[in-house]
């Protein structure tokens, strides 16, 4: 089989895989130098979060991640403000797939050179976002790296978090649950959010400029490159509370295929129907000549959040999310054997 088309654009997410795993075992080791009370970790690396003990019936959760790429969308076009709240939402996100609640965030900045401007602009983006995960970015570091981040004009920089949220260990959600005839809800993404955009700046800019207005769109490229993943707290935390989850998936790298995590190599699949995809997913298929699976495997497809749970509260889960402006649908269930399907076609 040659290289994938995300393979060719400088992502091998086949070897990424491998490293992820090599990472997880050698790290693994050093669990054993906690094993029991305050501090001692309560899940493998390797969920959405990890998960340490806090005593009594309280677990903490950690996660960290960054906004990639598209931190050159941002630069080429000399807008800010936006990917502050693509940093919170990638860590905060993955917080709630455990079934806890983010309370506090660091944030980590790396600039090419001191730059007042682009700070101001970047702290915009970081506050709108903690204040709708209500989550405060209680600390953090900023380096100037000018030997090892090289931007565009001169504006380089690289922004990551980190965050931790709390959960009860009865509430804790990890897919152990999750049983066949399960239906699977997605909750609808504001677009590409913050993954693949190595492959779809590629793609995207090679017939047209950011600031071209692309038909279906109704606006520049640019301004749908820079759109700012959605933040899933305030749905997510109101489900916990109002129906009972099985499972929940942040969609973001490596798209649908994350999901098979969520049941530890258990034989289950997730049997998932064809989404109808904002225009920019159309577009991408089209002009980077991607198949479904590639598709399915790198991009979100308009879905952000995933929700399993059993058939007989779907609906309630559906009007819990319309409640607080949350688009949701039904978009699967559970399946005997292994893998994960859009429509008959296996994507992992």
């Amino acid at each position: 089989m040659g290289k994938s088309a995300y393979a060719k654009a400088g992502v091998d997410v086949g070897k990424v895989r491998d490293i992820q795993r090599f990472m997880a075992l050698a790290l693994g080791k050093t669990f054993r130098t906690r094993t029991t009370g305050v501090g001692a970790p309560l899940i493998k690396i390797g969920h959405y979060s990890g998960m340490i003990d806090l005593g009594g019936d309280i677990a903490l959760t950690l996660h960290t991640d960054g906004v990639g790429t598209k931190v050159l969308v941002a630069q080429a076009l000399e807008k800010y403000d936006t990917v502050g709240i693509d940093c919170v939402a990638m860590t905060v996100n993955d917080l709630v797939c455990l079934g806890s609640e983010p309370i506090a965030l660091l944030d980590y900045l790396a600039l090419e050179r001191e730059d007042d401007q682009l700070v101001k602009e970047i702290m915009k983006g970081l506050v709108a976002g903690a204040e709708e995960a209500s989550a405060p970015i209680v600390g953090g570091e900023t380096a100037i790296l000018g030997e090892m981040i090289k931007g565009i004009r001169g504006h380089g920089f690289d922004l990551a978090s980190m965050g931790v949220g709390v959960v009860k260990k009865e509430r804790v959600v990890d897919g152990s649950t999750i049983g066949t005839g399960d239906v699977i809800i997605g909750l609808r993404s504001s677009g590409l959010h913050s993954n693949g955009y190595t492959l779809a700046r590629q793609i995207l800019t090679k017939k047209h400029s950011l600031k071209d207005f692309i038909p279906g769109l109704d606006r520049t490229l640019g301004d749908e490159l820079l759109t700012p993943t959605r933040i899933y707290v305030r749905p997510a935390l109101r489900l916990l509370k109002k129906v009972e989850i099985h499972g929940l998936a942040h969609i973001t790298g490596g798209a649908f295929t994350k999901l098979e995590r969520l049941v530890g190599g258990r034989n289950l699949s997730f049997e998932l129907e064809r989404v109808e995809p904002p225009p920019v997913f159309d577009m991408l298929a089209k002009e980077g000549k991607l198949s479904s699976r590639e598709m399915y495997s790198t991009f979100n497809m308009g879905v952000g959040l995933c929700v399993i749970l059993s058939p007989s509260q779907a609906e309630e889960a559906i009007v819990v999310c319309k409640r607080d402006g949350f688009e949701a649908t039904a978009i699967g269930r559970i399946g005997r054997g292994r893998g994960v399907y859009v429509g008959k076609e296996r994507i992992a």
